[in-house]
């Protein structure tokens, strides 16, 4: 069912599109702050997947690169929509509507923020269901759907098209090297599609989903409840299905460094009262959480990191020594985990060595860190 978003729902927005942007997807403040500024007293349409018509032009529209370097170069706010026109214009039809390219940080907002624009609709679904680094990790992706062409614009005005016909991964490598030459960051329009499309590929309600995970932690804060016990309740009566604590303890060290357009490193936590610890190595997002050198979560599942005392998110970027975090896993959706998913944004896409085991079925961690 369709539903207006006004600025009023941007924080709460904002805070559970962190929580499923799994460390990454950049800082989702920057994206608040860009739509209430555009949107004012307006509203925005959210369009169920089922509005649509089945011929309707469906253009998704994003940020593309380092989430460290957008903290260094805001964006001037009018990319997204140059990025749209020019997509347009190559292929000569005007969208109906736009939609996130995934779940996460400011690539949930890119998409309101064209909206406030442009006037129009935002489609209620998204293509990764979580964050992922690279533009072929998308179920549009995996289930048939073109990523080019893409339109990509920068901060100065300048844009560029990339036009790779169904080679999506060579989409990837071509925008990315257009994006460092940037500065590093960059924004698209790819993925062009029909209505149908959406429907048949798209993961829906994942809009919805983060506002509703983001009042869940306000509310639960404001109740002085554990906003992380509010997370397992909620997250059963979701496509998600399942959350878990991994990790409660503080972080001692964090090796992050910018590399081919990605922010790369691993995180290190220690427990307060034992000597239980964990790792979490991540390529702009998180990607494999180890306790006592143990795998407890690997994509695509979502990783998470918590503040413990106010649940609020942590962005992989954001993370820093001495912060006291809980370290979070929830079950990515079945559309996530078939044959052909896996093979696009499973460990190995990553060059992990692990298998993916669904984390619902690992047994829980062991020693003080939990």
């Amino acid at each position: 069912m369709a539903f207006q978003l006004t600025v009023d729902d941007l924080p709460d927005l904002v805070r559970g599109a962190a929580l499923l942007g799994t460390g990454g997807g950049g800082d989702p403040q920057i994206g608040r702050v860009l739509v209430a500024h555009a949107l004012g007293d307006r509203s925005i349409t959210i369009l169920d997947p089922d509005d649509l018509d089945d011929d309707a032009l469906v253009i998704p529209t994003a940020m593309m690169g380092a989430p460290s370097v957008l903290l260094e170069r805001l964006p001037r706010g009018t990319e997204p929509v140059d990025a749209l026109r020019r997509l347009e214009a190559q292929i000569g039809r005007s969208a109906a509507a736009t939609m996130p390219i995934e779940s996460g940080g400011i690539n949930s907002t890119i998409p309101l923020l064209v909206a406030a624009q442009t006037g129009l609709p935002v489609v209620d679904a998204d293509g990764m269901g979580r964050a992922f680094p690279e533009l072929q990790m998308e179920t549009f992706a995996i289930y048939g759907v073109d990523g080019s062409p893409l339109a990509i614009a920068d901060e100065r005005g300048y844009t560029a098209v990339v036009d790779t016909g169904a080679d999506n991964r060579r989409m990837e490598a071509y925008a990315r090297a257009v994006t460092v030459r940037m500065g590093g960051v960059g924004y698209i329009a790819e993925y062009p599609m029909s209505g149908a499309d959406v429907k048949r590929t798209a993961i829906p309600g994942t809009l919805s989903l983060a506002l509703r995970l983001g009042r869940t932690l306000r509310e639960a804060r404001e109740a002085h409840r554990d906003p992380i016990d509010a997370l397992v309740e909620m997250l059963p009566d979701t496509l998600y299905k399942h959350g878990r604590r991994l990790f409660t303890g503080k972080v001692v060290d964090v090796d992050r460094r910018t590399e081919g357009g990605f922010t790369r490193g691993v995180a290190r936590l220690a427990a307060f009262e034992s000597d239980s610890s964990c790792e979490i190595e991540f390529q702009n997002e998180f990607l494999v959480a180890r306790v006592d050198g143990q795998v407890r979560t690997v994509v695509p599942d979502l990783i998470t990191a918590l503040h413990l005392e106010t649940g609020e998110p942590i962005t992989a970027e954001s993370l820093r020594y001495g912060q006291r975090v809980c370290v979070f896993a929830i079950a990515t959706p079945e559309i996530m985990r078939t044959a052909a998913a896996l093979e696009t944004f499973g460990p190995r896409a990553f060059g992990l060595v692990e298998e993916f085991v669904p984390v619902e079925q690992m047994s829980a961690p062991l020693g003080g860190g939990v």
